[in-house]
């Protein structure tokens, strides 16, 4: 009976294409179950020159997919979406193969070629038509790179994608997209569901940008079936129906099963704050980016370059591991103001800093190791909580749950500092691999015919308790002197 069972379970798959590696997840179709993961890297990158081979992560994708069919032999594959890294450029000849490696969101080169693209449209004409400020981290600002170094390469494009885009085409054949991502792009209009090739004329002229660009899918839109090719290196049978797919953040709101009025920290490498709206968000400062969701309406983001990479940063000139840089942490005096960090080590993109470096301030001879130590997690805080206000500020409703995520968000030192400084409990939830987790809703969605926000909110993780706000003397707050400083000196 229980063979039977397993053999004829249906399973969907959700895919996280990060810029470190893929994770793939099966899970079951109808009650979300994890059933079994697997995970495959990427090829290291060292910005500010950021490039991967896509190939890389269709192999990727492959090997990571098999190796989670192997802890589950049994059961049928009926659906797949993906969900991957925002911004990076993929360009793609008439054959449909890369013509240049990518570049990613991290690969920050293209900095002038935005500054001129900002100068031309306007700044404020470009937030209040694409919701964003954008930096060099957007897909523009490189195809406007493209342009000017390598014009040969751009000669011989003939499609665009984003790279979730690209492994929807390796599955499908097909060249679509979504609204998240597409709304990261610096060239899509969110509110309105059209390309701006207004914009790209900025870049070239000459070119009819609209044939170039995928076709923008519905949030609960089948974009195709997996090809029998793909379906061969996956090692599984057809009919397999693709969703859409969206970018990581986006993806990982819905594996959260975030609902209008939470908001959302991530302690990646870097850092993002994400709130859900029904309405757009235009902030003409650039602080919050008002991108769309993966469910028809949209997420503002703030993110910031300095997070988990920050306390790496100190562990290793501390001399200590991460576990025993939290210890110290914790033990910091609460009853006294401390040292404090302006935490822009790698320069910074919220607020957009790029030239920034890190203050420590306040240190006395009585100042100690471990007020050192809560320094480098608070500085991260401060940043991401500055970020917090950015997007309240801009009228999102951020009143009901508090919830961490990523690999920062294990430590006890974040959470509880970030409780502290918001008095507010902070949450975590059960799903380890969000963005996996909210490919596979969508693919559940469209393998069922149900809403994207329906299978949200019946395959929301269970939240729990991190961290209670403290009764601290202390004021954390005087933190934000320090940043007040570095940006005199980043104006330099």
């Amino acid at each position: 009976m229980t063979h039977s069972y397993a053999a004829s379970r249906e399973l969907v798959a959700g895919v996280d294409s990060s810029t470190q590696s893929t994770k793939v997840e099966l899970r079951d179709a109808s009650t979300g179950e994890l059933v079994a993961t697997g995970s495959a890297p990427h090829p290291p990158v060292a910005p500010p020159v950021s490039e991967q081979d896509p190939r890389a992560w269709w192999s990727a994708l492959v090997s990571a997919f098999r190796a989670a069919r192997a802890e589950a032999p049994a059961g049928r594959v009926t659906a797949i979406s993906v969900g991957a890294q925002c911004h990076g450029l993929v360009v793609l000849d008439g054959a449909g193969d890369p013509v240049r490696p990518a570049k990613l969101w991290n690969d920050t080169t293209s900095a002038p070629q935005m500054t001129e693209l900002l100068e031309r449209i306007g700044r404020d004409v470009y937030v209040r038509r694409t919701g964003t400020l954008s930096t060099a981290a957007f897909t523009i600002s490189k195809l406007a790179w493209l342009a000017r170094h390598e014009p040969q390469s751009l000669a011989r494009t003939r499609s665009v994608l984003l790279p979730h885009d690209y492994l929807t085409f390796r599955l499908t054949g097909e060249h679509v997209t979504d609204r998240s991502d597409a709304s990261g792009t610096g060239y899509f209009d969110a509110t309105n569901g059209r390309y701006l090739p207004e914009f790209l004329a900025h870049v070239d002229g000459d070119r009819d940008w609209e044939p170039m660009l995928p076709r923008v899918a519905g949030p609960n839109e089948p974009v195709g079936e997996v090809q029998r090719a793909a379906l061969d290196e996956l090692g599984i049978d057809g009919p397999v129906v693709v969703g859409p797919g969206g970018g990581d953040q986006h993806a990982a709101a819905l594996g959260l099963g975030l609902e209008t009025g939470d908001v959302a920290y991530s302690f990646g490498t870097s850092g993002v704050v994400s709130a859900l709206s029904r309405e757009p968000v235009f902030d003409l400062s650039g602080d919050v980016d008002g991108v769309a969701d993966m469910t028809g309406g949209f997420l503002p983001i703030s993110s910031t370059l300095n997070a988990a990479k920050v306390t790496d940063a100190f562990a290793r000139i501390l001399g200590v591991g991460h576990t025993e840089l939290d210890r110290l942490a914790m033990a910091a005096p609460t009853d006294r103001n401390g040292p404090v960090l302006a935490a822009y080590l790698d320069g910074e993109r919220t607020p957009n800093l790029p030239n920034a470096v890190g203050i420590l301030g306040g240190i006395r001879t009585d100042s100690t190791r471990e007020e050192i130590a809560r320094a480098a997690y608070e500085g991260v805080v401060l940043g991401l909580v500055a970020a917090h206000r950015a997007i309240e500020r801009e009228g999102v409703d951020t009143s009901r749950d508090v919830i961490v995520l990523g690999g920062g968000a294990r430590s006890t030192a974040y959470p509880q500092l970030l409780a502290d400084m918001l008095r507010r409990p902070v949450l975590r939830t059960d799903a380890d691999e969000a963005t996996a987790r909210g490919a596979a809703v969508q693919a559940a969605a469209v393998a069922s015919a149900r809403t994207v926000s329906e299978i949200r909110s019946r395959w929301a993780p269970r939240r729990s308790v991190a961290a209670e706000p403290r009764d601290v003397a202390r004021d954390p707050q005087a933190a934000y002197a320090a940043t007040a400083a570095i940006r005199s000196l980043d104006a330099s």
